[in-house]
């Protein structure tokens, strides 16, 4: 069920009318649950088994580690249930990968192997929520938090459906009290996550669906292009993927925050980045902390000085890459991100810029203009890599763009697309301060706020031509 759809617009007021109507936290939690597995079955029945035997092994292995004291018995369950839940994403997700390179190496020796793969399907979230377990039990393992004997409370921290599918990655210490505590109708609340939502639809609807339509047709055929079409094509899938992962983000957090609960902020405006570093403080706040958290600092972080720190840093973009998919295409990626935040780590400038671009100003200076439009090149030069199908392809990519220059207009420029994209960098401009766009204009004349709202939700009516699947859904 996708958020963008006429069957979540049926299944969401339907669950937010029904889940505000009854009192009992107890009773709002078990019928959030069965709302949530729904909205799972609904992508495929089979594969709601795994998120339920997933959510099992973590809760009763979170119980052993936190009763044991002795230290091999809890080192065990924490190894169980990183071992199972690594193994399962590694069969569904890997698996076909490490067959094919294995038989890649030893055909260049001359050694052809014959090894059967996997005719599977990827269960949707796997990674996401394989990622809500494993942080739960390694913080019971280390001791940071205490362990959820309700099984119901623990049940919906994992399978919540507004960050079930796609994230954001959330923590126990955060949203696990929010499903312990009673939760009570504010209207504030409401029309904040109606905002949200608003802004998420039109970032995927009005910007991402528009720009896939000439992103997928430049990118399918690289030789046929000049330069400028090429760099063009390159700009237009950072937006595509920026309007969708964050636009989903957005939809996540305004439905949950329509139902009581606060999630974790996934997006801080990254294309107004200063730096590679700024830029990772600023994109998919869930998964980077994540691996901070999880790999970095458990590797050393950097007590170790710069050479242990650049290790860890390459590792981390490494994996970082590795997760979004069993590709060669993305490893690259994140070892493109790795090695362009080195210089910031050499140089101890990785922890500048840690507040929002022209904070005090409305213009940025001349200086931190060149520096936005310098990290937001590097970064959509990263994005060919993510977005080609293979390493050939996105080389090709890169090599055309870089050898058929044609002074002439890219030849599937959209004005159109120019204006929606000018349209969502000047309300993000305008609401970098703010912990969301549209609250800027919640203080206005009703005229002018209301103006804005049937703006946006005219322009996703019209442009809602068919309902086009998030992205992040494939990992």
């Amino acid at each position: 069920m996708l958020f963008n759809s006429l069957p979540f617009l049926i299944f969401f007021p339907f669950v937010f009318f029904v889940y505000w109507a009854i009192k009992r936290r107890s009773y709002q939690n078990v019928f959030l649950i069965t709302a949530s597995y729904f909205f799972y079955a609904n992508w495929d029945w089979r594969f709601l088994f795994l998120l339920i035997f997933s959510t099992l092994l973590d809760y009763f292995s979170g119980i052993k580690i936190g009763e044991s004291e002795h230290s091999t018995t809890r080192k065990w369950w924490l190894w169980l249930s990183i071992g199972i839940n690594l193994g399962f994403l590694g069969i569904f997700k890997y698996y076909n990968f490490f067959v094919t390179s294995f038989v890649d190496l030893f055909q260049q020796f001359n050694i052809n192997l014959q090894v059967e793969t996997l005719n599977i399907i990827l269960p949707v979230g796997i990674s996401f929520y394989t990622f809500h377990g494993l942080s739960y039990v390694i913080d019971i393992y280390y001791r940071r938090i205490s362990v959820e004997r309700n099984f119901i409370d623990y049940s919906l921290f994992v399978s919540f459906f507004p960050l079930l599918v796609a994230g954001p990655i959330e923590r126990a210490h955060h949203l696990l009290p929010q499903m312990k505590n009673e939760r009570r109708f504010r209207y504030e609340q409401m029309v904040d996550g109606l905002r949200l939502i608003l802004w998420g639809l039109f970032k995927k609807v009005a910007v991402a669906d528009q720009c896939a339509y000439w992103v997928n047709d430049i990118f399918s055929n690289p030789q046929d292009q000049h330069s400028l079409t090429l760099i063009w094509g390159a700009v237009l899938f950072s937006f595509q993927i920026y309007g969708d992962f964050s636009g989903y983000s957005d939809i996540a957090l305004g439905t949950a925050r329509m139902l009581g609960f606060d999630l974790l902020r996934n997006f801080n405006f990254p294309y107004f980045s200063r730096s590679i570093a700024e830029f990772w403080r600023r994109w998919h706040i869930s998964l980077s902390t994540w691996f901070k958290d999880y790999l970095y600092i458990p590797l050393g972080g950097s007590k170790g000085g710069k050479k242990m720190q650049v290790r860890n840093t390459l590792i981390i973009f490494l994996v970082s890459g590795f997760w979004h998919g069993a590709n060669w295409t993305f490893i690259i990626w994140g070892l493109l991100n790795g090695l362009l935040i080195l210089p910031s780590i050499f140089f101890n400038t990785n922890r500048n810029n840690l507040e929002i671009v022209a904070k005090n100003s409305f213009f940025p200076s001349i200086k931190e203009g060149l520096q936005i439009l310098l990290t937001f090149s590097f970064t959509t030069i990263a994005w060919i890599f993510f977005r080609s199908e293979s390493l050939e392809k996105s080389m090709l990519y890169i090599e055309t763009m870089l050898t058929r220059f044609k002074l002439a207009i890219p030849e599937n420029y959209s004005s159109r697309i120019v204006f929606l994209i000018s349209i969502l960098l000047l309300f993000e401009w305008f609401g970098r301060k703010n912990e969301t766009v549209l609250s800027i204009f919640s203080k206005k004349p009703i005229a002018i706020r209301w103006g804005i709202y049937l703006f946006l939700s005219f322009s996703i009516v019209v442009l809602a031509t068919k309902k086009n699947s998030f992205i992040y859904f494939q990992f």
